[in-house]
């Protein structure tokens, strides 16, 4: 599978670990920043991804902060991006499979490297089940984003 990985200075060395974890695991994996732990804002790298899935450049992302909680916010505010912060097993495949979550997102400072490595495999593997109650529900999902979302800027993703 085709992954974009992306982490603010909090989680650039566990970046670097599921890096090569997946690509051991047969991903194609793409690293969208950052490369050092000098300071940087999550937000960047949530767009980065972003534009990788809504390009169809990746099929899922993996996004990595302090605590995971300002980049799932981050993340989620870009119709089409399905962001999911999950540190247990349950949480990375039932995302996948009820609700179409597309980017996993992880607290480095909240679990550590074996319980990562798992979660994003878990993640990885997971199947959406397309089912009528799931379909109706990101319908409605959508909808949200479409009756919320900002007027048409002249700033467009690039």
């Amino acid at each position: 599978m085709r992954i974009t990985l992306g982490s603010d200075h909090a989680g650039f060395e566990l970046k670097k670990i599921l890096s090569r974890h997946l690509e051991q695991n047969g991903h194609q994996v793409t690293d969208v920043g950052t490369n050092s732990t000098d300071p940087v804002d999550y937000p960047d790298y949530a767009e980065a991804i972003a534009r990788t899935l809504l390009h169809g450049e990746s099929e899922r992302g993996i996004l990595i902060c302090g605590s995971g909680v300002g980049a799932s916010v981050a993340a989620n505010k870009i119709p089409g991006i399905r962001a999911g912060l999950c540190h247990d097993g349950y949480s990375a495949h039932q995302g996948v499979e009820h609700d179409d979550v597309n980017v996993l997102v992880l607290g480095a400072r909240i679990i550590g490297t074996e319980l990562a490595k798992d979660l994003s495999l878990t993640f990885l593997n997971a199947r959406y089940t397309d089912e009528e109650r799931h379909r109706r529900r990101l319908a409605k999902i959508v909808d949200i984003e479409k009756r919320y979302a900002a007027p048409q800027s002249k700033e467009k993703i690039s």
